[in-house]
């Protein structure tokens, strides 16, 4: 039987109960750095960004033999300081997240310009014309640059995706306030509610409040409130009166139970 060339690995969830912010597909049909990135662009959402340890951990590590393959990393060769920047637009680089093996990024004969995934899941530097696996990512949440009301966004999210989306960690935290910075409302609803009846926060897809980003007043205990991120700044998490017209994010897909890999 012929192997697949693709492999699915869910990221961006814990335990139980969790929101999937993004899938990982792993091809293993060799491309250059460009057709890599051509090819994710057309199928998915883009190539992957690997932003902490455990996302590297599941990329590759979940595979029986890891193979080294292209990530969404690269440098500008025309620039005269070396700087990376990842593949998916508005997606910052942060130097201090950086995942690079021992040596690396050493831009040898001034030509290696992507960055790639090694087999122990450390980050290298290499031509991009080398022909190699790669790694896609299609994500699973999505900004909606409509202002409507927070009932009319949770009925739009419920009829064209899933829901309105729920952040339970702060990469979750991270992957949303990145879509939220390209709104054109000051702020962007998210499914967080607040129930007067019983008297607490709760997500609409009836996860627990674990994780929390209030602002200083945040989190206050009003009728007729739900949550929404600040557009800029820290994008801190903030109440508003339902009836205000804002952005707001979607989830595409229904949470499902998922074990630690």
């Amino acid at each position: 039987m012929q192997r697949s060339p693709f492999l699915l690995v869910l990221v961006g969830q814990c335990s139980l109960l969790t929101c999937q912010l993004y899938e990982y597909h792993f091809n293993e049909e060799g491309k250059t750095w460009d057709e890599a990135q051509s090819f994710c662009r057309e199928k998915y959402t883009d190539l992957a960004t690997v932003t902490n340890m455990t996302d590297a951990t599941r990329l590759l590590g979940s595979r029986e033999n890891p193979a080294e393959a292209w990530i969404g990393l690269y440098s500008d060769p025309e620039t005269c300081n070396k700087t990376w920047h990842w593949s998916l637009p508005g997606v910052e680089f942060h130097d201090n997240e950086t995942q690079w093996n021992s040596g690396e990024p050493n831009n040898k004969d001034n030509e290696e310009n992507c960055g790639f995934m090694r087999r122990n899941l450390r980050w290298g530097d290499i031509s991009c014309l080398k022909s190699s696996d790669f790694i896609c990512y299609n994500d699973r949440v999505v900004l909606i640059n409509e202002s409507k009301t927070w009932e009319e966004a949770l009925v739009y999210c419920r009829e064209k995706h899933y829901d309105l989306v729920t952040i339970t960690n702060l990469d979750e935290q991270r992957w949303v306030q990145d879509r939220a910075k390209k709104a054109n409302s000051p702020y962007v609803w998210l499914g967080l509610r607040y129930t007067c009846t019983l008297q607490f926060w709760f997500w609409v897809s009836d996860v627990a409040v674990t994780y929390k980003n209030w602002d200083s007043h945040g989190e206050t205990d009003d009728c007729d409130m739900s949550g929404a991120m600040d557009r800029g700044g820290e994008h801190k998490w903030i109440k508003k009166l339902d009836n205000e017209n804002f952005n707001f994010i979607c989830s595409k897909f229904k949470p499902t139970p998922h074990s630690k890999i």
